[in-house]
């Protein structure tokens, strides 16, 4: 039988990337003891409050449709938020997702026609590839130097444009690295969107999880919210991740055009799930800090552990949950020594190559754990590290032997 083109553009390297990650899982479940750090999903349950909020509003009958484009309340509250980082912004600038990844798939669906390049730095999340390709566009990856802790130069960006390009997707903070993306690198990012009449594509799903730093909205900039799409969620933030709640935000005519497309696509979300969300920007949870603060010790815990090391080196990241790994001295590819960890250890990581070859010879680690179980685990990778790069060194000759 016939499948259509579209099938292999949202396939390859991204989608086989998972694998190990399910391999774990698929181990978890037969009873062994595996200690899961390949996905970002957050140990926190979802507080309290929001959980009652969606009961109440199941109880009280919001089953029905919802509207396709996300409840009046949530849109405002939504803009609300932003109206505190300086955007003067309505709920007719927003619509509410299934999470941020389909978010982002319908924007790439209405902004982008087939022979579009996109300039993505890489690393980058293992998701963008298929999202863009599916549109028929061009992911035009810009690497980022592991020698600068994958900071993102807006000089390597304004290198790659050429007369195809039709935007830039940016994510920060940085899914793998968890680097952020400073005040000036943005202006000179405004300014090349500017000049070259670009859409910017901006994931901002972990912009609460800042450690040091701070979180700067492209939209913000002069005479860039005309052509900003901002890209968010709870499932970070709130530890939410299974309740697919997202947005967009964007100018009034592309939010029009993404409720057409989740028109014949999604009919909108659940409202019961909606009503929690309100609730949930209306009055923060005071558990959010906490889940904050928790991610900041556990990165500093396995930066702790990998210091000791020679073998292994953390690049520390000043938000996020993830953590950079650089296995380089012990010989192997990431993905050689990602199954080895998992194989020896009973420890999944992602093999860095999974987000773009600049990444090569790192793992990326989750700081999914609380903050002992993950320095035991650091441990662990550690030593693995060790005791493959003993292998791979030649052997002294023995006195003896030299006689």
């Amino acid at each position: 039988m016939h499948y259509s083109r579209l099938t292999s553009r949202i396939a390859g390297e991204g989608a086989a990337a998972w694998d190990i990650h399910y391999r774990a899982l698929a181990r978890q479940a037969a009873g062994e003891e595996v200690t899961v750090l390949s996905v970002g999903d957050p140990d926190f349950d979802t507080p309290t409050p929001i959980i009652e909020s969606a009961v109440a509003s199941l109880r009280g009958g919001a089953t029905h449709y919802p509207d396709v484009q996300g409840k009046l309340a949530l849109r405002q509250a939504i803009a609300n938020n932003y109206h505190r980082q300086g955007l003067d912004v309505g709920p007719d600038n927003i619509i509410v997702m299934a999470g941020a990844q389909c978010g982002l798939y319908a924007a790439a669906q209405c902004l982008l026609d087939p022979g579009d390049e996109v300039l993505v730095p890489e690393p980058s999340y293992v998701t963008y590839e298929a999202v863009l390709c599916a549109t028929g566009a061009e992911l035009v990856q810009v690497p980022l130097q592991a020698e600068e802790d994958f900071r993102l130069d807006p000089a390597a960006l304004a290198t790659a444009i050429t007369p195809r390009t039709r935007a830039i997707l940016l994510n920060s903070p940085h899914n793998p690295t968890g680097q952020l993306i400073d005040g000036d690198t943005w202006e000179a990012i405004a300014a090349l969107c500017r000049r070259h009449d670009l859409w910017l594509i901006s994931d901002e799903v972990y912009a609460e999880l800042i450690f040091e730093g701070e979180h700067h909205c492209p939209a913000t900039l002069p005479d860039m919210a005309k052509r900003s799409v901002v890209i968010s969620s709870l499932s970070k933030s709130h530890a939410m991740t299974g309740w697919r709640l997202g947005w967009v935000l964007g100018p009034e005519a592309l939010i029009q055009h993404l409720t057409h497309l989740a028109l014949c696509m999604l009919y909108g979300c659940p409202d019961f799930i909606q009503d929690a969300a309100c609730d949930a920007l209306q009055t923060p949870p005071t558990e959010l800090s906490a889940m904050r603060e928790a991610y900041r010790a556990r990165r500093d815990a396995v930066c702790e552990v990998l210091a000791d090391s020679t073998a292994v080196t953390a690049i520390r990241p000043p938000a996020g949950m993830f953590l950079m790994v650089d296995i380089r001295a012990t010989g192997l590819t990431s993905q050689a020594f990602a199954d080895r960890l998992l194989d020896e250890e009973g420890i999944s990581v992602l093999s860095g190559e999974a987000f773009g070859p600049s990444a090569a010879g790192f793992v990326r680690l989750s700081l999914t754990i609380e903050a002992a179980r993950l320095a035991a685990a650091s441990l662990r990778l550690v030593a693995c590290a060790e005791r493959v790069r003993a292998e791979l060194s030649p052997t002294p000759a023995r006195e003896a032997d030299c006689l």
